[in-house]
């Protein structure tokens, strides 16, 4: 039996990361994939779906090229090439994690790891032991009783990225990330696009201004949006599917060539062996404490099969923070208050922090800021107007927040609140701190200038 000090199950964001990081420590590792390196993040989600939003990105500027003064016939795309791109793009980081391994002398198991008791791991029949066991098997898409997927007319996202020939039309179910990214790709590479969501609002965990200026850019887009509406069922028999959809008016028949199941995720925690070895389950989630642990003394569980934000980099900063404290360092405790939430689509939206419905009822009197990309010279030029900064500061001490962004590049522009709040910093101190010109970055700075009545461009 070959003995270890970390063994990690999964090798997405959460796992390899967690490996290279005690690999540092000094710790014998080994990470057990079923699959590809890098899970589904590289393989099948973060990496290669915004491949295929650049290539949408780039079709629809060279269908608006007269927009920029420039002219161009019959710009036109070749789909099978787009999601070639994608695929390629995504071998290409799974083999920089085989470097990784291979520069941090981490052992790749490949099959299906089986936790067993006594700190022991089945793979296909041979065991492994260490000292400690790292759960990170990620997520799956959610399947609904009524919306059974069938891997060809109803569809999750793997199958949405890896299609043999472009949909002319498409029902995309849910309005998350998954759902709103795919169907802005889709709707951009001119598939006839409707999205379909229960609740009053498109990416409805985002500040309601956002998620209003959002659902209006959409349907500029030619998207057809449908909220306050559920999918009751599905006819696949005929060529086209039928899709019953119950709304506020009452029931609609909508017709399309693919349905997007995107309602959400499930966490790969069935047939590793929780069960046998006892470690608590609630919810679909493992249970663990402020450092990863489970009830079930050398086991662990990070990333999407524990009860945080299921995102990349949540489980990074997950399994990072696990190694270190079994090392012995002082570590402080991930602050999920302070973790950005990014979404790709045209346009970007970012945030952190509480909403200004949150932070009203954490009973905070607060200062709410905010700036126009339409007064941006920078977005001027670019031809990127749409959009807008919000920013909320607690009025008493000028604590910030929270931020929340909508528009061209704000997912690159949300850390400078993250690291803002994470560093205590006041409106104030943001103000004063001279932001370049032109950028995008300046309307945070004419945000905050706005809530505290001191904006120059508005």
């Amino acid at each position: 039996m070959s003995k270890y000090d970390i063994i990690v199950l999964g090798s997405g964001p959460g796992g390899y990361v967690t490996a290279i990081r005690a690999s540092q420590l000094g710790f014998k590792t080994a990470v057990i994939e079923k699959e590809n390196l890098g899970g589904v993040c590289l393989n099948w989600g973060c990496i290669p779906t915004k491949a295929l939003l650049k290539s949408a990105q780039v079709f629809d500027y060279l269908n608006h090229a007269e927009d920029y003064g420039l002219s161009l016939q019959n710009p036109d795309k070749n789909f099978t090439k787009v999601v070639e791109r994608s695929r390629s793009i995504a071998d290409g980081m799974s083999k920089g994690v085989q470097f990784l391994m291979k520069k941090n002398k981490i052992d790749v198991i490949d099959g299906y790891g089986t936790l067993k008791p006594g700190k022991k791991v089945d793979v296909d029949g041979t065991e492994y032991s260490a000292d400690h066991i790292i759960i990170a098997t990620g997520a799956k898409s959610r399947q609904l009783a009524n919306l059974p997927q069938d891997g060809e007319k109803v569809i999750g996202y793997r199958e949405a990225m890896t299609l043999n020939k472009q949909p002319k039309s498409m029902i995309v179910v849910g309005s998350g990330a998954i759902g709103v990214e795919f169907a802005h790709f889709y709707n951009t590479m001119g598939t006839d696009v409707t999205i379909v969501e229960y609740l009053p609002n498109l990416v409805p965990l985002e500040d309601e201004e956002i998620s209003k200026q959002f659902g209006r850019s959409f349907k500029k887009a030619g998207i057809k949006v449908m909220t306050n509406a559920s999918v009751e069922s599905v006819d696949t028999t005929g060529k086209k599917i039928k899709a019953t959809v119950k709304t506020k008016k009452g029931e609609e028949v909508l017709e399309a060539d693919i349905v997007l199941s995107a309602v959400g995720i499930k966490s790969n925690i069935e047939n590793i062996g929780l069960e046998e070895i006892g470690i608590v389950v609630d919810r679909d989630k493992i249970i663990v404490n402020d450092w990863y642990q489970t009830n079930i003394p050398g086991y662990y569980a990070i990333g999407d099969v524990t009860p945080g934000p299921a995102l990349a980099h949540v489980a990074s900063a997950e399994g990072i923070t696990c190694v270190e404290k079994i090392k012995g360092m002082h570590v402080e405790a991930i602050d999920y208050g302070n973790i950005p939430g990014c979404t790709y689509a045209t346009p970007e939206i970012a945030s952190v922090g509480f909403t200004e419905k949150q932070a009203i009822e954490e009973g905070y009197d607060i200062k709410v800021g905010k700036f126009p990309f339409s007064a941006s010279g920078k977005a001027s030029a670019a031809g990127t107007k749409d959009g807008f900064v919000k920013v909320i500061f607690d009025a008493k001490y000028g604590e910030w927040l929270g931020c929340h962004m909508i528009g061209a590049g704000v997912t690159d522009m949300i850390a400078e609140a993250v690291l803002g709040r994470k560093l205590e910093t006041t409106g104030h101190e943001v103000l004063k701190a001279i932001h370049p010109h032109p950028t995008m970055s300046e309307a945070v700075m004419e945000a905050v200038a706005d809530a505290y009545d001191e904006v120059i461009h508005l």
